[in-house]
């Protein structure tokens, strides 16, 4: 069955007047000048249950899970969910593309490079970790507006790296919101579903995104089934509780040895090492610390690190455990690896650096050879680019 009423976030009012069509009023509502559909606004018929056309925009693993699913239930003919599936990504330096482009072409689905959308008609957008604010133009293309998978309980962590964001302020509940896109800001539209799980002690991003991609996937796909009732359904989001989640810079991998805790490190290192290794200064070279483990009492019992004025960034080689020992804020951590011109472990830097400089200057504390924080320059602003869909 199709009707001629186009929604796309409610419950909201619809106006009739005599003799006329339906005149839904969500635009003006959400603060849109458009009529959904394009100039004619109405002239179309739009579907009123599945299978839906859909277009999907996303880039990085998260997102391909999403589209994985979306995939899957379009080869399901016997549910009948997804008609029609295209694909916008972004474009990459990697021949092959980003995984969301990878999965698209295996699976020989229409793919589009942004700013390019394509121009063929669909019922609903699809959002996950695309980065780029739509339009108001792109929104009233699709008569159901468009729904983001985002990978966390919004409010908390709006914006690009809520995964990251999670894991490095040692939250212990997170989740996934299937969210309405609204124009010009991220992560503010109504919540149509909402789901939270418990985050394991000391679990890196990259396991946290695997088992949040599965969830949202999943979470998607029921909203689907019942679309328009749960646009009808939505909430808007509390004004408490709003946290933003920026996108991580090589700054923020800069270990600051005498403000951050040695759980602060941790965190940091397994919010971010699998991105951007963390980094650090020694005798004006940049040192990249690949390979974090934490210290135990065993590892204190060094009489080196009794004798000696040990302060932040202090570093002491242990031979028994092969690791080197830095000191931070409140206590220590060990490194394993490390990159200087080449990667190293925790014995090659001893012998090629350490022990050297050490008979070098057998008069000098060992604080004055310490790791200290590389300080590095700001990168500058740019404006951001809301493209509209032609």
């Amino acid at each position: 069955m199709r009707v001629f009423l186009r929604r796309c976030w409610g419950p909201l009012p619809v106006v009739v007047c005599a003799g006329r069509r339906p005149i839904p009023q969500w635009p003006a509502l959400a603060g849109l000048s458009g009529s959904p559909g394009g100039e004619d606004g109405w002239g179309a018929p739009v579907r009123e249950k599945p299978p839906w056309r859909v277009l999907f925009f996303g880039t990085d693993q998260f997102a391909r899970e999403t589209l994985r699913a979306l995939h899957a239930a379009r080869e399901n003919k016997e549910e009948e969910l997804i008609e029609k599936l295209e694909v916008v990504t972004v474009p990459s330096p990697s021949p092959k593309g980003l995984p969301v482009k990878q999965f698209a072409v295996q699976s020989q689905l229409p793919v589009y490079e942004w700013p390019d959308v394509g121009s063929g008609e669909y019922d609903v957008g699809v959002v996950a970790s695309f980065g780029r604010l739509l339009s108001e133009a792109v929104i009233l293309k699709f008569p159901y507006g468009i729904l983001n998978v985002h990978p966390s309980c919004l409010p908390r962590w709006r914006g690009p790296a809520p995964i990251i964001h999670t894991v490095l302020h040692g939250d212990t509940i997170t989740g996934v919101t299937i969210m309405q896109i609204r124009p010009k800001r991220f992560d503010v539209g109504p919540i149509l579903k909402q789901e939270m799980i418990p985050v394991p002690p000391k679990t890196t991003a990259k396991e946290l995104e695997a088992a949040l991609s599965r969830l949202g996937a999943n979470m998607l796909i029921s909203v689907l089934k019942n679309l328009p009732e749960s646009l009808n359904s939505g909430r808007q989001q509390p004004a408490e509780g709003v946290t933003h989640a920026p996108k991580i810079s090589a700054a923020t991998s800069c270990v600051k040895w005498e403000e951050q805790t040695s759980e602060q490190i941790f965190r940091l290192y397994r919010a971010i090492g699998n991105i951007i290794p963390l980094q650090t200064l020694w005798m004006n070279n940049t040192i990249k610390l690949l390979d974090l483990v934490e210290v135990n009492s065993s590892h204190l019992t060094d009489s080196r690190l009794m004798e000696q004025a040990i302060i932040p960034g202090s570093v002491i080689y242990h031979k028994k455990s092969q690791i080197l020992l830095v000191c931070c804020k409140d206590g220590w951590i060990g490194v394993r690896s490390v990159t200087l011109k080449k990667t190293l472990t925790a014995t090659d830097f001893y012998n090629g650096y350490l022990h050297r400089w050490d008979h070098k200057n057998p008069t000098v504390q060992p604080s004055q050879c310490r790791f200290q924080t590389l300080r590095l320059p700001p990168k500058k602003k740019q404006k951001k680019k809301i493209i509209a869909m032609q």
